[in-house]
């Protein structure tokens, strides 16, 4: 009978012995990043070691999800281990992609690395005649909450219903035979080698936003027209100015972008695209400021004589953790 002791030094031997094997799929994925519900390379990349292993899988779960088990000896829980495929989009980090701006700047490939890593340690004979119950690996879609425009057409097309991976896998069922699930992320504090529990994060909803004007010449005749992007200026002023009545501790964040500015220099803008997100640390105060976010889009419009159309989509919860 092996102690614990026993056990964690065999699983080590094994991860040790393909170290260099978990390095490179992990610096694979970091050189051919990909956006949330895009991760057919990851996702096949995943697919591919599972088959290596000899881990049952199925993939394909929430467009790009993967999720292999493997059974213990004895009766017992089901424990899942859990490693997003996802990318972000930062043009300017020394790895994205040149095309797509896509790129690992949140250490998703580290995950995949990890979640490949466990499995290899854990898929042993002599590891798992000691072990109860039942061991799942998911690779899971589209952790970042961006390209909201996107993922709303595939929800239009019937692709999905919820713009996050991990929700879209709760709705089809794949988590129902889970009892535990737990997941390992990078942090970009200097703690190498470190293993800690995580503090709080924020909550969040997204917000698609669009002012609709009227179109005029810009040189011409621009008293014929309202101008979309002023009253977008105008909102994105108002947000700001509401910004002092956001409590410190309810650490609210607003960061909204211009999707779209105009058609054209010479026309003066009548339809202007916005989105952002609004977080917080409790999901009351998260209702409370975009309460203040929905009052200054619509004074913003409403100060030119324009319309404002406004989508709030639910994000994530707040996450609370429990400390041991």
């Amino acid at each position: 009978m092996f102690s614990i002791e026993d056990l964690k030094h065999k699983a080590f031997q094994q991860i040790d012995s393909r170290s260099e094997e978990i390095i490179n799929l992990s610096k694979e994925i970091l050189m051919n990043p990909e956006p949330g519900f895009r991760e057919v390379k990851t996702s096949a990349l995943v697919s591919k070691k599972f088959s290596e292993l000899g881990i049952p899988f199925r993939s394909g779960l929430a467009l790009t999800g993967v999720k292999g088990e493997i059974l213990a000896a004895n009766p017992g829980p089901t424990l899942a281990l859990i490693g997003e495929l996802d990318s972000l989009i930062v043009n300017e980090h020394p790895f994205s992609d040149s095309e797509t701006g896509a790129a690992h700047a949140c250490g998703h490939h580290c995950q995949i690395g990890m979640l490949i890593g466990a499995a290899i340690g854990l898929n042993t004979p002599e590891i798992l005649s000691t072990l109860s119950g039942r061991l799942v690996f998911m690779a899971v879609p589209a952790e970042e909450y961006i390209e909201i425009e996107y993922r709303n057409s595939l929800r239009t097309d019937g692709k999905i219903e919820f713009l996050g991976g991990k929700p879209e896998l709760i709705k089809l069922g794949e988590f129902d035979d889970v009892d535990i699930a737990m997941m390992v992320h990078t942090t970009s504090t200097e703690s190498e080698g470190q293993l800690c529990l995580s503090g709080t994060n924020n909550g969040t909803v997204a917000k698609k936003i669009q002012f609709i004007g009227k179109g005029a010449h810009a040189g011409g005749s621009p008293h014929l027209g309202i101008n979309a992007l002023n009253a977008a200026s105008l909102a994105l002023s108002a947000i700001h100015y509401n910004r002092e009545t956001f409590k410190d501790e309810d650490t609210i964040r607003v960061h909204p972008i211009i999707t779209k500015g105009g058609e054209a220099v010479s026309a003066v803008p009548a339809d202007v695209r916005m989105e952002t997100f609004v977080r917080g640390k409790t999901i009351e105060a998260i209702l409370d400021a975009n309460a203040k976010v929905d009052r200054a889009l619509k004074a913003g419009a409403m100060a030119v004589g324009a319309s404002v159309n406004i989508q709030t989509i639910p994000g994530y919860l707040p996450l609370r953790q429990d400390r041991f």
